[in-house]
């Protein structure tokens, strides 16, 4: 069946949003996620969740959110023709994550659906996500843990597809203007819609259930690492990149804003302290360096 069930979807994105809330405040044990639902004049709306100030997370957001409404924006529609005309609906879970510890990792996730509808013809749907993870301080048990969850979750789907979500994702997180990776990838899809709407839904339910299992056991294993000005310094200054990627080239953030979405909710995603240091180069041999030399490198982790 190819039908497009986004009542489905929507219900399924809810309870994931409900279930990774509850276990990264858990992971946390000091501070919880505190809601914001907010609507949309142009049609939909959402709920913003964040955590602050916490033990371990110094700010995290996972948003879901559901919009729809009569016309695309121009810049969707150049890009996609067939596009023009037609009434849409999109419904989506976003997260990210920023630790406090240095020795954490940021993590970014998100699970997406998209249809576009025209009275007499068929829908153009599609789904898309992934979740990506970037490191201050690298360890390649946490790189290789984090790529194998997500090989693991692709591998019923076909042995072609994690390799090629994963080198997607490796091209999509990278600054052009730096000529550098924002962190140590993980799996990036869109534009998904040929394995016909169970499988890909399927799909996107395997995707967001694993982020979870791929992300936590890290944060546990690094949250209480001791750590001091140098590192806290030197994450601020690698937030910078993050800031950089989500206003210049991320497709959600610029969509959100195009479409007339909640700005709050958009920039949930950005950290609350960060530095530009004016051509700052890491110490020669340091473990700041081992980021760059070592780890921010596109490369095969399993």
């Amino acid at each position: 069946m190819n039908t497009v069930d986004f009542d489905a979807v929507k219900r399924y994105l809810l309870d994931l949003q409900d279930r990774i809330c509850a276990a990264l405040a858990a992971e946390d044990g000091q501070a919880n996620f505190v809601e914001d639902s907010w609507q949309r004049e142009q049609g939909g709306g959402g709920r913003t969740r964040l955590i602050t100030n916490g033990a371990v997370f110094e700010k995290g957001g996972v948003n879901f959110s559901h919009v729809f409404g009569g016309q695309l924006p121009a810049s969707a529609t150049a890009v996609r023709p067939e596009l023009a005309g037609r009434s849409f609906q999109a419904a989506g879970v976003s997260l990210v994550m920023h630790p406090n510890n240095p020795y954490v990792p940021t993590s970014h996730m998100n699970v997406r659906i998209f249809v576009a509808e025209k009275e007499g013809e068929a829908p153009v749907w599609w789904v898309g996500g992934g979740y990506d993870l970037t490191p201050y301080y690298g360890f390649e048990q946490d790189c290789i843990d984090w790529h194998q969850v997500a090989k693991a979750t692709c591998e019923p789907f076909g042995a072609e597809v994690y390799p090629r979500y994963k080198k997607w994702c490796d091209e999509y997180f990278y600054l052009k203007h730096r000529d550098e990776a924002r962190g140590v990838g993980g799996l990036f899809f869109d534009d998904l819609n040929e394995w016909g709407f169970e499988r890909c839904f399927e799909f996107i339910r395997a995707v967001g259930d694993s982020y979870v299992s791929a992300y936590q056991p890290i944060v546990n294993r690094r949250k209480d690492t001791a750590f001091g000005e140098r590192e806290k310094k030197f994450q601020c200054y690698r937030r910078g990149r993050y800031v950089e990627f989500n206003l210049v080239f991320d497709r959600g953030t610029l969509f959100g804003l195009q479409s007339g979405g909640r700005t709050e909710s958009i920039l949930m995603s950005l950290p609350p302290v960060v530095h530009w240091d004016y051509a700052y180069q890491p110490e020669s041999g340091s473990a700041e360096a081992e980021l760059y030399d070592k780890f921010l490198p596109h490369r095969e982790w399993v």
